[in-house]
């Protein structure tokens, strides 16, 4: 089994993980409540996907 001959410092370490950053979701406005929500979701505020009710709201 492979074992790394010495330990990789922490410069080294962070240079590598660069890249890893958290990216923001992409916001689509909802056609029937203008309400910013997931692209392909039910919107959580009117209920409603492609322009049929698809969850009862209050």
């Amino acid at each position: 089994m492979a074992v790394p001959k010495r330990r990789t410092s922490k410069a080294r370490k962070h240079k590598r993980r660069t890249h890893w950053k958290l990216a923001v979701p992409g916001l689509v406005s909802c056609p029937q409540c203008h309400e910013a929500k997931l692209p392909h979701r039910v919107c959580v505020h009117c209920g409603y996907y492609k322009g049929r009710a698809a969850v009862e709201t209050e």
